[in-house]
């Protein structure tokens, strides 16, 4: 998903409430949609297995079974070999379902009693097939996965075989990516209709595998339909980054003061530093305590590092100068801290807070339409004085109540970064596990305070920041892998990354 425009993103009830309305409008009988994703599904199945020679499909009890029902006649009819396992009171199944599990017994298919399956250990009961079908639990999915849909999932995840997942991981909230109680681990996740937003943040990354999308030919009318958020892509936001005039010096680009670096925290300071000037602000200067300046000038000579010493009449004049503030990489939450942070506060100029700057802010929150925030889940709990599972159990309300409290934009990292200015929320797709080491925020904030620093509002520079940063990692993963990717090894390629756009 590198190219395009940025995608919509819906909750589960925009797409319930919304699908059919859309296939109205494209004068689609809904059953036709059912038998579309099902076919969908099974495509998907043959491109990355071949045809196998036998699959199990695991059926709920709502409209994700009568998908699998679905799946499970066409591979029938193409000769695979097909066990079907039906979760729940088979007799409830009403509308669409209903009339795909009676096409998938026309077609000579059989159900198989769910508990004879869950008596028997895996290695006798699913040994026998290539591939399975999850098609247990659907978008509706809100409250804790009932015993018996645990035991199959416990068993499906055990399978020690491909599983393709039906619209959604079994288990998995399509609102906000929290696992209710357990989840199919899948790896291929096929969704239909319109992107639920919870499959992009959060835990969903662990349990959807390779993502695909399959818009049944609604997903234009679903669109004009449904307000939604955004999911950020690649040549859309590379657009945000201004052209630069042939005649253009130093001070065009921008000029911007970082403030950190406190006694034994050189390092952070040193890495937001130099990615602020490799992503292209004209000039930058840093004030640090006087143990990370000479590590800065060996490290990156074109950066103006100097002690700072509590001089509020030098501080004072630096922020006049800078068009753009980043405090808080290696800032610390001593007293050199808290007097640099609050001369910080009053400045009427864009800033980015980040790392213990956030911390401080949570201390006596305030607001600020300027400002963005970059905070991790334990820096965003500490913000809105919750624990990191309250934050994670919801990340698109998280981000929410952190701009409502205290303004500007917010950038709540993880995987899947959401991107809020209070009106949209964007996400991020990129971005991999060898991200999950030192100095890797330290590095964002610098990138997005260099693009802050030529010109850019803050909404485009967070979300361009954020999507350069997380696929110069994702360049990096695919040419010397994801363990022992540092901080700095990013830098190079978010400047080529800037440059290629």
């Amino acid at each position: 998903m590198s190219a395009g425009h940025s995608l919509p993103l819906y909750s589960a009830e925009q797409v319930k409430q919304g699908e059919v309305q859309a296939a109205k409008l494209a004068n689609i009988p809904m059953y036709d949609l059912m038998e579309k994703a099902g076919a969908a599904v099974f495509e998907t199945l043959l491109e990355h297995y071949g045809q196998p020679s036998s699959i199990a499909v695991f059926c709920g009890g709502g409209n994700n079974g009568g998908d699998g029902y679905v799946v499970a006649r066409l591979a029938k009819e193409r000769g695979i070999q097909v066990s079907l396992y039906h979760c729940g009171a088979i007799d409830k199944l009403k509308g669409d379902a209903l009339t795909a599990k009676r096409a998938w017994q026309s077609a000579g298919g059989r159900i198989v009693d769910i508990e004879r399956i869950l008596s028997q250990p895996v290695s006798l009961t699913l040994s026998e097939h290539n591939v399975v079908v999850d098609a247990l639990l659907g978008t509706g999915l809100s409250g804790p996965v009932r015993p018996q849909a645990r035991q199959v999932i416990a068993l499906l995840n055990q399978f020690n075989g491909p599983v393709v997942s039906v619209d959604i991981p079994s288990g998995l909230c399509a609102n906000t990516g929290q696992v209710l109680g357990d989840c199919v681990k899948a790896d291929h996740t096929v969704t239909f209709i319109g992107h639920k937003q919870g499959l992009v943040t959060g835990h969903a990354r662990a349990y959807t595998g390779d993502l695909h999308f399959a818009g049944l030919s609604v997903e234009e009318r679903l669109e004009q339909i449904c307000a939604t958020s955004r999911f950020l892509m690649g040549q859309e936001v590379y657009q945000y980054l201004p052209e630069r005039s042939p005649l253009a010096h130093k001070g065009n680009n921008g000029k911007l003061i970082c403030i950190g670096g406190n006694e034994g925290m050189a390092g952070a300071i040193v890495l937001a530093s130099t990615a602020a000037a490799r992503s292209g602000a004209g000039l930058v200067a840093t004030l640090a305590h006087s143990d990370s300046v000479l590590p800065l000038q060996v490290h990156c000579p074109e950066v103006m590092a100097r002690q700072w010493c509590g001089d509020k009449a030098f501080l004072s004049q630096r922020l006049r100068w800078s068009d753009v503030v980043l405090i808080g990489p290696g800032l610390g939450t001593d007293d050199w801290s808290e007097e640099a942070y609050h001369d910080v506060l009053g400045v009427d100029k864009v800033k980015v807070f980040d790392a213990d700057a956030l911390n401080l802010l949570a201390q006596r929150p305030n607001k600020d339409p300027q400002r963005i925030l970059t905070p991790h889940s334990g820096e965003a709990a500490r913000l809105l004085g919750v624990s990191i599972e309250e934050v994670e159990s919801d990340r698109y309300q998280s981000v929410i109540e952190l701009h409502q409290r205290y303004g500007g934009v917010i950038v709540l990292k993880g995987p899947g970064t959401l991107v809020f200015d209070g009106q949209t929320t964007t996400v991020c797709p990129k971005g991999n596990s060898g991200m999950a080491s030192g100095g890797m925020g330290d590095v964002l904030s610098g990138v997005i305070a260099g693009l802050l620093a030529q010109g850019m509002c803050l909404f485009d520079a967070a979300k361009l920041g954020v999507y350069c940063h997380s696929e110069a990692a994702d360049v990096i993963a695919s040419q010397t892998g994801q363990r022992g990717m540092l901080a700095s090894d990013v830098i190079p390629q978010v400047r080529a990354l800037l440059n290629r756009h």
